[in-house]
């Protein structure tokens, strides 16, 4: 991707602009360029210029349908693969509809939840300052007085705060700080400050102003946030989305509402990621562990462990977490379901090799190769070491966080299939991770909830028949 071609102005000293400056920019009227890359302004939209141009457009699009065909082919499961990429495309297609539809939010509370955090919106620059430097004297007030005016954006400043108070921290990490929550009136205010400074520098009036709008259709007091969405994020396939909708504050939550007359439905699926090791290994003990509600159980049963002991042993094995109670549960895993275990493993060898690895699905995952040592072999062994680990634990989770997006997607694609057929207006209004949100009307909300439902079994037998 180094060489992409791109529309506007370039770089001059980018691989992109070499690129476009060494490459032959033939003929206008075809799709591609000489160097194999779509010509860019074809991509933004020129394709549909003309009947001419729509119909090269159409053909390379067959072209491109036939190799994707013959690639297919070669993967150890072919059908299953061909099924994949028609999820991953119908994908595509929800995630267009994401962009247009937006998810409901209350714009009444979300102007008092965002003052409550921040204080009222500013009229101008100058009173967005002082309303900056009323948050930063709420903390100041504890701190013991310098001849400085810290500056709390800047954690050297902040460490040096919290030392005068005694407290000599590595870093001014959240979490760090909440270890020490209740030890001082400046630690429990820097937290409350934290938590308001990103709502005022991510989430505040300008986030509002910019990403949540009103639709034609909505009431008043309401409007919709819209995010650019991806059917799959380029590396373990789940989708992805901006401007806050997989990673909205919890203070900023409640402002999502459904709009009057209408509720939302909304499921998840529970420990999908250890069910899917158990399908995708074919372990029979881990698979008979997958018919109680609460995997953990029988596994903690079967490892003679407790339920929490179990659960960090599972997770730890799929993140490759070796160190601390994932490692001392890794033997008794390996003894009690070898398949499973086996299967992690491989995949875990495969990346410390940098050797891509594909999901049951047929994505193939490619590894990054280690800069640190040169092509005799030599350079830095310590740090292409801990490279190779890094690689190790991304392939294990990659294979099953891949697989379990691939079950996610055919699961939201097939009901909002299902629901189009039965004309039920209940769409999909947020997807996240392994979680749906349904925004219907309130009549509709028992059909829908039963909908998602039966979607779920039928994905279930087309993702693993």
């Amino acid at each position: 991707t180094a060489g992409l071609p791109h529309t506007g102005q370039l770089d001059l000293l980018s691989d992109a602009a070499a690129a476009a400056a060494s490459s032959d920019p033939g003929d206008p009227d075809q799709p591609v360029q000489p160097d194999g890359y779509l010509r860019p302004e074809w991509a933004d939209g020129a394709w549909g210029d003309t009947p001419e141009r729509l119909a090269r457009w159409a053909t390379l699009a067959l072209t491109a349908a036939e190799r994707q065909d013959d690639r297919l082919a070669g993967r150890p499961d072919p059908v299953r693969a061909r099924s994949t990429a028609h999820a991953e495309s119908a994908a595509e297609y929800l995630c267009a509809e994401l962009e247009r539809d937006g998810l409901p939010i209350d714009l009444t509370t979300a102007d008092r939840l965002i003052a409550d955090a921040i204080g009222p919106r500013p009229s101008n620059a100058a009173d967005e300052d002082r309303l900056r430097g009323e948050r930063d004297d709420a903390v100041l007030a504890h701190a013991p007085s310098t001849g400085r005016r810290p500056d709390l954006r800047n954690p050297a400043d902040v460490r040096a705060l919290l030392r005068r108070i005694g407290l000599d921290l590595p870093d001014t990490r959240a979490w760090r700080l909440k270890q020490h929550a209740g030890e001082h009136p400046l630690v429990d205010a820097l937290l409350v400050w934290r938590k308001a400074e990103r709502i005022a520098t991510t989430y505040g009036y300008r986030w509002l102003d910019e990403h949540v709008h009103t639709r034609p259709d909505d009431p008043d007091g309401w409007g919709r946030l819209r995010g650019e969405w991806s059917s799959c994020d380029g590396a373990a396939g789940r989708m992805t989305a901006s401007a806050g909708l997989h990673n909205l504050p919890a203070e900023l939550r409640p402002a999502v509402a459904a709009t009057p007359g209408h509720g939302f439905v909304h499921a998840d699926l529970g420990q999908i990621e250890p069910r899917v090791l158990a399908a995708v290994s074919g372990d029979p003990a881990f698979i008979a562990a997958t018919a109680d509600d609460d995997l953990y159980l029988p596994v903690a049963t079967r490892l003679g462990v407790d339920r929490a002991a179990a659960k960090v042993g599972v997770l730890g094995a799929m993140y490759g977490g070796t160190a601390g109670n994932s490692g001392l549960a890794l033997p008794r895993l390996r003894q009690a379901y070898p398949r499973a275990m086996a299967v992690l493993e491989a995949a875990a060898e495969h990346g410390r090799a940098g050797e891509a690895v594909l999901t049951i699905g047929g994505r193939l995952v490619r590894m990054w190769s280690s800069e640190h040592l040169d092509d005799s072999g030599r350079g830095d062994l310590e740090r292409a070491r801990q490279a190779a680990a890094a690689r190790g634990r991304y392939a294990r989770n990659a294979l099953i966080q891949g697989a379990a997006a691939e079950f996610f997607k055919v699961w939201a694609v097939t009901y909002r299939a299902r629901a189009l057929a039965e004309g039920i207006d209940a769409p999909i209004v947020l997807c996240l991770h392994d979680e749906v949100l349904i925004h219907t009307p309130d009549a509709d909300a028992p059909r829908a909830a039963v909908l998602l439902a039966d979607a779920r079994g039928e994905a279930g037998h087309r993702w693993s028949p």
